[in-house]
């Protein structure tokens, strides 16, 4: 049974998927070489979706700022002095402020208790999200709807092709809300060995309602949060505490275990990615060179 790295990226535009790829294996190929490993990767693929909601990928050949499909962070190797850093005092805040925005925003049942606010909030600043979190969209052809059903398909045409392999998937950011629904409620006799997020908003209030409201539609039982059946060996989840999409770090207060005893591992890690002196720690290429990652890919290769 051959070994394949599916990834799927995730929010707003980016450059073309070839491009993407290439950075993207850059990015795991010295995050090896800083550990020092020698390693020869297996397949990897990359799930793109961004030409579905945008008529052209950024370019790197545009110079001008203001163009919209200019490219502002490129693929960049771990600058000299990166930040590396004690998070004590930001998980401290993090729990305090996470059990106060929970008890707020959430009822027991896991429905928001404002959800005006989380609606203007994600069609302020995450168009691609508004999209995706179209409801009920099981028998309509708008427009929304069959976007996001166009998003879900390439998830599902990849792991369909790689059906008898090994998979090891990597879901960044909104592309971890895809490939949880896809895992939980769409693909469920397809076998992910191990799934990994990366600066993921699964543990996001309004992520979470609306995760356990589709389960309840889509199982008409008893919401339950938890593992997707699909996975059968590990979740990981790898956050930086300073990454603003990640707001919570701990999916594993969130999700419970699986048949298979599969149980969410949350690791803090540093992102050290910087374009131009610009520190962003919710970048994909950054966390894919972090050696907490690389070192369970290493296990996966060598497993």
């Amino acid at each position: 049974m051959a070994k394949v790295i599916i990834a799927i990226h995730g929010l707003r535009n980016k450059p073309p998927k070839s491009l993407l790829m290439k950075w993207g294996r850059m990015a795991i190929e010295e995050g090896f070489e800083n550990l020092g490993l020698k390693v020869d990767l297996p397949e990897f693929e990359m799930v793109y979706w961004a030409d579905i909601l945008y008529d052209k990928p950024l370019s790197p050949d545009i110079n001008d700022p203001s163009d919209p499909y200019f490219l502002d962070e490129v693929y960049t190797r771990d600058p000299e002095k990166s930040f590396t850093g004690n998070h004590d005092f930001q998980k401290k805040t993090h729990r305090f402020l996470k059990k106060i925005i929970y008890k707020i925003f959430l009822s027991k049942n896991y429905k928001l208790r404002y959800p005006f606010l989380s609606k203007s909030f994600i069609h302020n600043n995450f168009r691609d999200l508004e999209i995706y979190f179209t409801e009920h969209c099981e028998s309509s052809q708008s427009k929304d709807c069959l976007a996001r059903k166009a998003i879900n398909q390439r998830l599902i045409d990849v792991l369909i092709e790689h059906a008898n392999d090994e998979i090891f998937l990597i879901a960044h950011s909104m592309g971890s809300i895809i490939a949880f629904d896809v895992l939980s409620f769409i693909l469920k006799d397809i076998k992910i060995n191990t799934l990994v997020t990366i600066g993921s908003p699964l543990g996001a209030p309004f992520v979470v309602s609306r995760i356990a409201q589709h389960s309840k539609r889509i199982k008409q039982s008893d919401v339950s949060l938890k593992t997707p059946e699909t996975v059968t060996k590990k979740w990981y989840n790898f956050s930086d505490i300073r990454d603003s999409i990640a707001i919570d770090y701990k999916l594993a207060d969130d999700f419970a275990s699986n048949s298979y005893g599969v149980k969410v591992v949350d690791t803090l890690v540093t992102n050290t990615y910087q374009m131009d002196k610009t520190i962003n720690p919710h970048k994909s290429f950054g966390y894919l060179r972090t050696p907490e990652f690389i070192k369970v890919l290493n296990n996966f290769i060598k497993e």
